[in-house]
C-alpha cells in the first residue's frame, strides 16, 4: 500500500502534542475534570467564544452526541436531522438506543433547512405522536460542505421561535471554520446554537471531543448525567491538555487549513481528468464516481472507504487529515490518471 485517504484521525497525534503528554508523564493531577487544565480549557473557550460555556470533555463522537442528545430531551421527544446526518446513518442507534427517535428531512447539499424542520412541525401535531424537541446539524456535513452564517443564524431562530434546542456536531468544526465559504468564527458558533462539540478526534489530538453547552437547561446537572452515561473521564486533564495545545497559536485551524489545501489539490487533478465528485466541496472530504474496475485497480496501492457501492460503478470517499502529506494527493491523481488512460 502505498497511502491511506480512509480518515482523518488514522494517524496518532501531531507530535507538538504527543511531546506536551510525554513532558508531563508523571506528573500528579486530580481527576474527573477537577483539575487546572481542564478548567483552563474552559476558561480558553469562553474567552474565544464570549459566552459562558461550560465544558464536558468526552472521549468519542458518537457518544458525545448520545450524551448530550439524551440529556436534552424526554423519551417521548424526538431528534430533527437531516437524512444524511451522523446519528441517523453513522451512529449505530446510540440516539435510538437511548430512547429517542430521529425525525429526518432531505437536505440540500447534506444541509438542513428551515423549511424542513418546519414540515416535520407540521406534520407532529398530537400526543400520537413524539414532539420533536432537539435539531440537530454537523459542520463541516457529512458531505463535505459547509454552512454559511446566515444559514445557521436561520436555523437558531426558528429553533428560539419554536421552543427547540439547537445542537451543533463540530466533529468536523475547525475544518468548516478554515474552509473558504465559512463567514463567521468560533464565536458564532456559539452565539447561535445551545450546545455544540469541538472535534479533536479529527484535528490531530490522540482523542476527545470537547462538549460545549450554553443553554442554562442543558447545563443543570450535566456532570451527574455524564458520570450515569459512562462518559465521564477518569483522566480528562489528558484531553484537555491536547486541547489547550491545539488552541494555541491556532494550531486547531493550521491542521483543519493543511487538510483541506490538499483536498483542493485532489480536486483540482480529479477535474483535470473530469472525474465526476459531489459539488460544492470546500473541507476535507471528497466523494467521487468510478467505475468499479477502476476502483479495484487504485484499492491496490491506496485505501479509502466505498461510500456507494454500484454494480458497474460506485461513489468512494477521500479524506484529507493534518497530517496528509501532499506529494501523495499528487501521486494519486498521477496513478488514477494512468488507469483512466488519460
Amino acid at each position: 500500500m502505498k497511502y491511506s485517504f480512509r480518515n482523518d484521525y488514522g494517524e496518532i497525534g501531531n507530535p507538538e502534542i504527543i511531546k506536551i503528554l510525554l513532558e508531563s508523564a508523571y506528573e500528579q493531577t486530580p481527576g474527573y475534570g477537577l483539575d487546572p487544565y481542564t478548567k483552563a480549557l474552559e476558561i480558553k473557550f469562553r474567552e474565544l467564544t464570549k459566552e459562558d460555556l461550560n465544558l464536558y470533555l468526552v472521549s468519542a463522537g458518537t457518544q458525545t452526541n448520545m450524551i448530550l442528545i439524551d440529556k436534552a430531551l424526554e423519551n417521548y421527544e424526538a431528534v430533527i436531522a437531516v437524512d444524511t446526518g451522523h446519528v441517523n446513518v453513522h451512529e449505530t442507534g446510540a440516539i435510538e438506543g437511548s430512547g429517542h427517535k430521529i425525525l429526518i428531512t432531505p437536505g440540500i447539499d447534506g444541509k438542513l433547512t428551515p423549511e424542513g424542520v418546519l414540515k416535520i412541525l407540521e406534520e407532529h401535531v398530537d400526543f400520537h405522536m413524539v414532539i420533536p424537541k432537539l435539531v440537530y446539524i454537523s459542520n463541516s456535513t457529512e458531505l463535505g460542505t459547509v454552512y454559511r452564517l446566515e444559514e445557521i443564524q436561520a436555523l437558531y431562530r426558528l429553533c428560539q421561535e419554536k421552543g427547540l434546542y439547537f445542537y451543533i456536531d463540530g466533529a468536523r468544526l475547525a475544518s468548516a471554520l478554515a474552509s473558504s465559504v465559512a463567514n463567521y468564527t468560533l464565536a458564532d458558533i456559539a452565539k447561535y446554537s445551545d450546545a455544540f462539540y469541538f472535534g479533536g478526534t479529527k484535528n490531530g489530538i490522540l482523542y476527545g471531543e470537547a462538549l460545549l453547552i450554553k443553554n442554562k437547561q442543558l447545563k443543570e446537572n450535566f456532570h451527574y448525567h455524564l458520570k450515569n452515561k459512562g462518559g465521564m473521564l477518569a483522566k480528562s486533564y489528558v484531553v484537555a491538555k491536547m486541547f489547550l495545545r491545539l488552541l494555541e497559536d491556532d494550531l486547531y485551524l493550521k491542521h483543519a487549513r493543511h487538510a483541506n489545501y490538499c483536498a483542493e489539490q485532489l480536486i483540482k487533478g480529479l477535474d483535470l481528468l473530469a472525474v465526476p465528485h459531489l459539488p460544492p466541496n470546500h473541507t476535507n472530504q471528497i466523494f467521487l464516481t468510478l467505475s468499479n474496475e477502476t476502483i479495484a485497480r487504485l484499492s491496490e496501492d491506496y485505501k479509502f472507504d466505498i461510500w456507494s457501492p454500484g454494480k458497474k460503478e460506485s461513489m468512494i470517499r477521500l479524506v484529507t487529515s493534518w497530517a496528509t502529506d501532499i506529494k501523495m494527493c499528487e501521486e494519486f491523481i498521477l496513478d488514477l490518471k494512468k488507469i483512466l488512460n488519460k
